[in-house]
C-alpha cells in the first residue's frame, strides 16, 4: 500500500458516517489539487489560511504530509464546519486544524499561505476582486496563494463545468450556485498591480471540468 493511500484512508476514517468516508476517500484519490498544493508550498513552512475550506480536507492532507506550521479554515456553512471539527477532534488535531464558521472576508491575524479552492466563482463578479485583495492581505512575504478555479474560456470543458454547477445548485450542496466564472485576465488584473507574480496551469485531473491551478507569490 502506498503512503498516499494510507493518508487517504486515515483521513477518511476520521469521519463518522460511512457515506462521508467513501466520498472523502474518493475525493482525495481523484482530485489532484491536494498533491499540487503540497508541491506549491514545498520548502516554505508557514501556517495556512484556507478560505472556503468546506470540511477542511486540505488541512487534514497537508498536516498528514508534514507540510504546514498551522492551519485555519473558514467557511460559512455550519454543517461542513461541524463535520470537519468533529473529524479533527477524533484525530486529536483540534488545535492543529482549526475550523471556523465565518464569512470569506472575516479578518484574521494569520499571515502565511492562503488557499482558495473552488471558491471564487460562487461570488458575484463585483465581490471577487475584494476577496482576492483580502487573500493578498493575509499572504506572508514568503507565502504562496493557491487558487483553484474554473476559468471562463468557452471551451467544451468550460461548458461541461457550467452544467455540473447547475446540478450542484439543484441538489443543494452549494446553495446559490455559481455566480460568475472569472477569466485569467480578471484574476491577473487584481493581483499583478500589487506586485504578485502569477502562474496558471491546467489542473483537469480525471475530470471533464475546466479547472486551473493558480499559484502566486511576491517572489518568483
Amino acid at each position: 500500500m502506498s503512503s498516499d493511500t494510507r493518508i487517504r484512508r486515515r483521513i477518511a476514517s476520521r469521519f463518522s458516517r460511512r457515506g462521508d468516508r467513501l466520498y472523502i476517500h474518493g475525493k482525495l484519490a481523484s482530485d489532484p489539487v491536494y498533491a499540487a498544493t503540497v508541491q506549491a508550498i514545498s520548502g516554505r513552512r508557514l501556517p495556512m489560511l484556507d478560505i472556503g475550506c468546506g470540511l477542511g480536507l486540505l488541512g487534514h492532507y497537508l498536516h498528514a504530509c508534514g507540510a504546514l506550521d498551522g492551519y485555519v479554515g473558514i467557511d460559512h456553512d455550519p454543517r461542513k464546519i461541524a463535520m470537519g471539527r468533529d473529524a479533527a477532534e477524533r484525530a486529536g488535531l483540534g488545535e492543529a486544524i482549526a475550523l471556523r464558521e465565518a464569512d470569506a472576508t472575516a479578518a484574521h491575524p494569520l499571515r502565511g499561505h492562503v488557499a482558495m479552492l473552488d471558491v471564487l466563482h460562487y461570488l458575484p463578479r463585483e465581490r471577487q476582486a475584494d476577496l482576492l485583495s483580502f487573500a493578498v492581505d493575509h499572504l506572508a512575504e514568503d507565502g504562496v496563494l493557491i487558487l483553484r478555479n474554473v476559468i471562463r474560456d468557452g471551451t467544451w470543458r468550460y461548458r461541461a463545468t457550467v452544467l455540473e454547477e447547475k446540478f450542484i445548485k439543484a441538489v443543494g450542496w452549494i446553495p446559490g450556485g455559481a455566480q460568475y466564472f472569472p477569466t485569467e485576465a480578471d484574476i491577473r488584473g487584481v493581483l499583478e498591480p500589487r506586485g504578485i507574480r502569477v502562474d496558471f496551469r491546467p489542473l483537469f485531473g480525471r475530470t471533464p471540468y475546466n479547472s486551473y491551478l493558480m499559484t502566486a507569490s511576491r517572489r518568483s
